[in-house]
């Protein structure tokens, strides 16, 4: 059969431990010896192959490595990849990858673009790793590839009948415990394939099928904003009382002419004791302290289902022909228990203030407080999301003759995210709450003595509770695609330009999005004549009480009284029709964007002795068409039609040279754009009004005048490889980014009617930024040979990866004016982090033990109307997974797996310091028991 180009082949591998020939063949690259996957040294031998034979640098994991791994989705398998960090997790698993730190990936299936509804991305933690054949993690990009993703590109490969040689069966079962929702859930899946020779050609047919169930528990506790506060020996005459709340922006507190402080500080106030700002004119020492405390008891259950059908026909050596359809569904269930409580009151602080609190010593900043008569609210939420999306995808591969290769592709997809979002929030004053914020924050209410007949402090009690506010809110996402790429190979015969290869891609891409929003904001009895409606108490089935919250790694309440998740959704009608709410609101479009994107690229592959390489280029026009809609009460209006034309010219030179052959030099330059998402396009506004008589409103939305963030990339490494699965690498790399979206604060004019102001501050996304990431990293695999006794066998995987990285950002004020530049880390980048895999393999066994580590990170700033520090900090993190297998017969291997056996908690903090803890988040740890039978 003819030799088939870099977009067609698929890497053979086996999903078990049974033994498949795999070929492993780089774009104009000879093909490599023929190796059989037995387990995880050849396994991760085939990774290394791709690696080393690949013209760009790269990263790979064959399927015998994510079966192997303890691994429940792609995200999870990619954690023990060089340079690749995990990070949201949550609902029993990780859910997003970065890829040296940055988050804009680009995620490709079987070569072609896929996304999750309106998104511009595949969500891969919906991808199950059983449906996986192989994953590339391509961190230089060719300009015959896709330009979108400045981070990189993760290419996904989904199992073809071709890759086999004859008929396999593949059956894979597990039970996985989640120890926090103490329940133990199926993940199956199922993997049928065969080919024939016919007269009329070779013929495969394949049916990949999965389904994966999670129940899980997260829960977090809280410290709201830091704020400052008066001490408890305000200034002679001043009109701030002890321990009260100093506010920029209420003339009712703090008499000033000018703001006593500016909300939104990247850094925050000074914490050192004895700090003071103006309030007067006169300088005035401060404390600062939470506004808040609140925590979050998560429940759910979520269903992953998979197909991939894929069918290949070859009538001769000269063509093929492939036809796949794929599908990903995803359901999600969730209820969320709340429990929040202010603890900025200054009126209850008893008859001697400075005994209500504790400083940290040395600092203005308040460790812990006890405040009287605190308000207080529990909620009910319910979340119930879904999503559906559809790939359907013919493609044709030719050898038209001997130097010409050509391959067709037309993909269709259809993608849709629906989630339905309510709420029921009950309220109270209670007695006395105290609350501590260092480390992992915390919060209990006290018992009033002086009523012995009542405990105050139990609020599992509904009578502690009166029903307040109803939230309803829903979204729909929609996306679909019609693609369609031609590829050619030419072989020129010339002896130093060997091969041109050129195409073009042309995508039509259609993304909208609807929503409702309705909420009944006045409590329950505002809205109601019969105040008994309005207790909890009236409705039995209402009752819902957690217990065992955080598992002993807090020091807070341990149990209250909420909404149960079952009431509120099995009687949300009533619910709705009590809080004079509508019944069955319908979902209202607010943007629907079409957008063209033609590319033309052509590349050269050339060889001079021990050095060969590419020349790239590519062109890019991009066509968007907008439109966005408000919806009054007289109904749907288009506010405004808005359309783009983006043109980019980019490059790439990568260049390898074989020092001998097993050490190698590798260097590329390359440059990647990314278009902006969907919904930061959108045009709508929303308002709110000035109720403070500040001055001014507020108001967000996004921007359609946003432009693509454009990046130039620099990779250099060293390569060596010196036996089966060992090598050692070091890489340099360097990424300069232009045009990065940041939050933007603007001041703008607008007659809305009904409200008291016409002019607002304005937050929307806005091309204000620039970054610099620069980095190392470095890896050392090594599976020694013939090691004595019961040692052989045993070997190392390892890599660890350092970031330096800034980006420049504006600083506005509270009027909406650029008042200066700050250079700061860029988001989501971890200065190091590193994996460290134990393997060990005999015959009949095999076992894993993997270790991931990162440096903590700036991960988004919180609300600027509010927050001080505005950054929020994740703290480091780490996981310790673990995996072993047993051959009981040829075909039947026994598993045991267990992630996240550390446990610890997953901490956050505003800003970088000791004195801003923020969440602290007790995740699961899962053990699974397995088995996988093939024949």
């Amino acid at each position: 059969m003819f030799k088939r180009s870099l977009l067609s082949r698929s890497i053979a591998a086996s999903i078990a431990l049974a033994s498949v020939p795999m070929l492993a063949q780089a774009q104009n690259e000879p093909v490599l010896e023929e190796v059989v996957v037995t387990g995880i040294r050849a396994s991760l031998d085939k990774a290394q192959d791709i690696k080393r034979d690949s013209m760009q640098v790269m990263d790979a994991i064959v399927a015998e490595d994510i079966g192997k791994l303890p691994d429940n989705n792609v995200v999870e398998s990619l954690q023990r990849v060089s340079g690749v960090q995990v990070t949201d997790r949550g609902s029993g698993e990780a859910s997003t990858v970065t890829i040296r730190g940055l988050t804009d990936v680009s995620t490709t299936l079987n070569g072609r673009v896929m996304f999750t509804a309106s998104g511009r991305a595949l969500a891969l933690a919906d991808m199950p790793s059983t449906l996986v054949n192989r994953v590339d993690v391509i961190k230089s990009r060719s300009a015959s590839q896709y330009e979108n993703g400045i981070a990189g590109q993760i290419n996904v490969h989904t199992f073809r009948p071709f890759d086999f040689d004859g008929s396999r069966v593949q059956l894979n079962a597990r039970g996985i415990y989640q120890d926090q929702a103490e329940k133990t859930d199926p993940n199956i899946s199922a993997l049928f394939s065969d080919r024939w020779d016919t007269s009329a050609g070779d013929f495969g047919a394949l049916l990949n099928v999965s389904y994966a169930r999670t129940s899980y528990r997260d829960q977090n506790v809280q410290a709201g904003a830091q704020v400052p506060y008066a001490t408890e020996n305000p200034p002679e005459g001043s009109v701030l009382a002890p321990l009260q709340r100093i506010r920029p922006d209420d003339p009712d507190d703090v008499i000033a002419e000018d703001p006593v402080w500016q909300t939104g500080l990247q850094n925050g106030l000074p914490i050192a004791e004895g700090s003071t700002m103006q309030i007067n004119g006169t300088p005035t020492e401060y404390y600062l302290a939470r506004d808040a405390i609140f925590q979050n008891d998560l429940t759910g259950e979520r269903e992953r289902s998979a197909a991939n059908l894929s069918l290949q026909f070859a009538p001769n050596d000269a063509s093929e022909y492939t036809f796949e359809a794929i599908y990903n569904g995803y359901r999600n269930e969730m209820s969320n228990n709340l429990l929040f409580s202010f603890v900025d009151w200054h009126g209850a602080v008893g008859a001697d203030p400075a005994e209500s609190f504790e400083l940290y010593e040395g600092t203005n900043v308040i460790k812990s407080r006890t405040v009287g008569f605190p308000y207080t609210f529990v909620s009910g939420d319910v979340t119930d999301a879904q999503t559906d999306s559809f790939m359907y995808a013919l493609t044709g591969e030719w050898e038209l003759t001997d130097s010409l290769q050509v391959k067709s592709d037309l993909v269709y997809q259809d993608s849709e995210f629906e989630d339905e979002f309510t709420a029921q929030r009950l309220d109270g004053v209670q007695y006395q709450v105290n609350a501590d914020f260092d480390d992992v924050a915390g919060f209990t209410f006290s018992d009033d003595e002086t009523t012995p007949d009542v405990d105050e402090s139990d609020v599992s009690n509904p009578e502690r509770w009166t029903m307040a506010q109803f939230y309803d809110n829903g979204n729909r996402n929609e996306g679909s695609a019609v693609t369609f790429t031609t590829d050619a190979d030419y072989d020129t015969g010339w002896d130093i330009l060997h091969t041109l290869n050129f195409g073009i891609r042309y995508d039509d891409r259609d993304a909208a999005e609807f929503d409702r929003d309705q909420a009944q904001n006045d409590p329950c009895p505002a809205v109601v004549d019969d105040a008994s409606l309005c207790q909890p108490g009236t409705y039995p089935d209402m009752a819902h009480v957690n217990n065992g919250f955080m598992d002993g790694e807090a020091v807070t309440t341990t149990s209250w009284y909420s909404p149960s998740a079952g009431y509120v959704t099995n009687n949300k009608t009533e619910l709705l029709n009590l809080y004079q709410l509508e019944v069955d609101q319908p979902l209202l479009e607010t943007f629907n964007i079409n957008e063209k994107n033609t590319a033309l690229y052509a590349t050269g592959q050339f060889t001079m002795g021990d050095l060969d390489g590419e020349l790239g280029f590519r062109y890019v026009d991009v066509q968007t068409d907008m439109r966005f809609y408000e919806h009054p009460a007289e109904g749907p209006v288009e506010i405004t039609r808005d359309s783009n034309d983006t043109t980019e010219f980019l490059t790439d030179l990568m260049l390898r040279y074989f020092i001998t052959d097993e050490l190698l030099v590798r260097a590329s330059y390359g440059e990647t754009l990314r278009m902006p998402d969907f919904v930061d396009l959108n045009a709508n506004i929303t308002y709110e009004d000035d109720v403070t008589d500040i001055g001014y409103g507020t108001a967000s939305g996004g921007n359609p005048n946003l432009k693509p963030t454009t990046s130039q990339n620099y990779d250099l490494s060293l390569e060596y490889y010196f036996g089966d699965a060992s090598s050692a690498y070091v890489t340099l790399f360097r990424r300069d980014i232009e045009n990065l979206v940041v939050s933007f604060r603007n001041r703008i004019e607008a007659d809305v009617p009904g409200f008291n102001a016409d002019s607002f501050v304005l937050t929307q996304p806005k091309n204000a930024s620039e970054g610099m990431l620069d980095g190392v990293e470095v890896g050392f695999n090594y599976f020694p040979d013939n090691l004595p006794g019961a040692l052989d066998g045993l070997g190392v995987t390892s890599s660890l990866t350092s970031l330096d990285s800034e980006q420049t950002n504006p600083q506005t004020n509270d009027e909406g004016e650029v008042t200066g530049y700050e250079t700061g880390p860029m988001y989501g980048v971890s200065d190091t982090s590193y994996n460290l895999t134990l393997a060990y393999e005999r015959d009949a066994f095999d076992a894993r033990l993997s270790y991931v580590w990162r440096d903590n990170f700036l991960y988004e700033d919180d609300a600027a109307s509010f927050a001080n520090p505005l950054s929020i900090y994740h703290d480091a993190e780490e996981s310790l997974d673990m995996q072993v297998s047993y051959d009981a017969t040829d075909s039947l291997t026994l598993t045991f797996d267990a992630t996240n056996l550390t446990g610890d908690l997953y901490k956050t903090s505003y800003g970088d310091s000791p004195y801003h803890s923020s969440a602290a988040s007790l995740y699961s740890t899962t053990y699974a028991l397995g088995v996988r039978y093939s024949f």
